[in-house]
């Protein structure tokens, strides 16, 4: 069983001898979009495994209000980190200091190091509190280290908890940036899946580095195979990213969306419902988005998409995306429109996903399970390119705003 004097450790432990800059404004860091699949079965493996993660990881040992247990699938080896089609930041830890690639991920709260290079440091602080993740494609094991993490632009944290890889494979990078939220830890400690470990964002806001437990997302539609073209957002927003103002909605108090960034939508299409108003997840690792299997019906319907055997995709002729309309969700009081061009694959990625330079494929993929069963929908990255989204801690909720880039043709 998992020491309490070890969970007090790990609050307790500091790292000395580094200094602290106080600034209190937000903290922007620039991200990379890096392709790491070689052809579509890979991809959706990943995306599928990962939902499966989500469901199971929510519920594992949890009770619902009649103190039934949730029912959870079987264990799956998943990556909690969309190492398929990723954002990346890089950041500089320890003493002496290196450099680490870490991808982004709004489903998961750890922060881990290791995959690649190697963790040696004069300044960290074993805590000796193990941490353990499952993988689709492997594993990740190690112990809570606090060290000092410093951020582009010469930003530093003392103290902070990462994980250090002691056994890791599958993972295309350094590690895993952990931006969801809190809770979503849970079940990371072996042997005390109650228990949580305190993310780099309570970190900052501990050190008032921050003032708020709010961090930004933007990325930008490209056709380049990688670009520095996002920006991770630390203590709040920056406007110069958005047009108008972000529109908030709380989080969702359905399980197991409500263990993550979750929140309530509908969606229409030409005025006709195609996703009754439901809980789902949004989040930064999966790619396509994902429909409860009624609302994928519906949709494949009024788009007249026909799947194609070999990608598991919608596919339409040009006529039909001539005439395709936009995808309305409504979130909390303000539409969001995915328009025709968001809606389907890069056409430049074509020869990925086994499809000719000219055929279109649509980027709406199905859940198997039906409407109101917690987890509804996914708004994926395609569906997060179009729109700065803001994760709010404190508030318990996420805000999306238009960009420069909602209406852009790139597809």
């Amino acid at each position: 069983m998992f020491s309490v004097v070890f969970l007090l450790a790990l609050l307790a432990f500091s790292v000395t001898g580094s200094p602290v800059e106080v600034r209190n404004s937000p903290i922007t860091l620039p991200m990379t979009r890096r392709l790491a699949f070689s052809n579509v079965t890979d991809l959706l493996r990943h995306d599928e495994a990962r939902l499966a993660a989500f469901r199971e990881y929510s519920t594992r040992g949890r009770r619902d209000a009649d103190g039934a247990p949730y029912p959870t699938v079987p264990l799956s080896q998943v990556d909690l980190g969309n190492t398929m089609l990723c954002y990346t930041v890089t950041v500089t830890i320890g003493n002496p200091r290196a450099n680490y690639e870490l991808i982004v991920d709004s489903g998961s709260a750890i922060t881990w190091i290791g995959a690649r290079t190697p963790y040696v440091s004069w300044v960290g602080v074993n805590t000796n509190v193990p941490v353990a993740v499952n993988y689709f494609y492997g594993f990740f094991q190690g112990t809570i280290w606090q060290d000092v993490i410093t951020f582009t632009g010469g930003i530093t944290i003392s103290g902070v908890n990462i994980g250090v890889a002691s056994a890791v494979q599958g993972v295309a990078a350094d590690g895993v940036l952990g931006i969801g939220p809190t809770l979503s830890g849970k079940g990371t400690i072996p042997n005390s899946p109650d228990q949580m470990i305190p993310t780099v964002v309570d970190r900052l806001v501990e050190k008032n580095i921050i003032l708020r437990p709010v961090v930004s997302i933007f990325f930008k539609p490209t056709v380049a195979n990688e670009d520095n073209n996002g920006e991770l957002c630390f203590g709040g927003t920056n406007p110069r990213k958005y047009i108008g103002h972000p529109a908030y909605t709380d989080i969702a108090t359905t399980p197991p969306s409500s263990f993550h960034w979750g929140i309530n939508q509908w969606i229409s299409y030409r005025n006709i419902e195609i996703l009754a108003y439901s809980a789902g997840i949004v989040d930064s690792g999966c790619t396509f988005l994902y429909l409860a299997i009624d609302a994928y019906e519906s949709y494949k319907a009024v788009t007249g998409g026909t799947l194609n055997p070999a990608n598991g995709l919608l596919q339409i002729s040009l006529q039909q995306y001539n005439q395709l309309h936009d995808l309305e969700f409504h979130i909390g009081v303000r539409i969001f429109r995915l328009v025709p061009n968001a809606q389907i694959w890069p056409r430049f990625l074509n020869h990925k996903i086994n499809g000719g330079d000219n055929d279109i494929f649509l980027i709406v993929k199905s859940l198997s399970t039906p409407t109101g069963t917690g987890c509804s929908f996914v708004n994926g990255y395609v569906f997060l390119q179009r729109f700065y989204t803001v994760f709010n801690s404190d508030k318990r909720r996420v805000g999306f705003a238009q960009t420069a880039y909602t209406m852009a043709s790139t597809n």
